[in-house]
């Protein structure tokens, strides 16, 4: 993967993340009570759904600081290097996730 390549794909996800944001943000948002519900299990409902709403934005939030760091590292002429021993990251690596910022030896330490 080529540097544009990686680049192209990464704006692609970035944009992606955010219009999931865009469409989750309401279900991220407080629990109020109806009194028109059944009762304390739709409202137990209601919040383990903005409690699963929540946990998604904040891997989504991760994965974006990742893309976004893979972003300046490109910038920087310094994508498909190994943020820890320096040296270049495989290519099949790079192809399945082109945020990785860690060779594998690394990455498995």
């Amino acid at each position: 993967m080529t540097e544009e390549d990686a680049l192209a794909a990464l704006q692609s996800r970035l944009a992606q993340l955010e219009e999931e944001d865009r469409i989750s943000e309401e279900s991220r948002g407080p629990v109020t009570l109806q009194q028109d519900s059944v009762g304390r299990l739709s409202r137990m409902d209601a919040m383990q759904q903005q409690a699963m709403a929540l946990a998604s934005e904040k891997r989504r939030q991760a994965e974006k600081g990742r893309i976004k760091a893979a972003l300046r590292r490109i910038e920087e002429h310094e994508w498909g290097y190994c943020l820890t021993c320096g040296e270049q990251i495989a290519a099949a690596r790079l192809n399945n996730d082109p945020s990785v910022s860690q060779c594998i030896g690394c990455a498995g330490r």
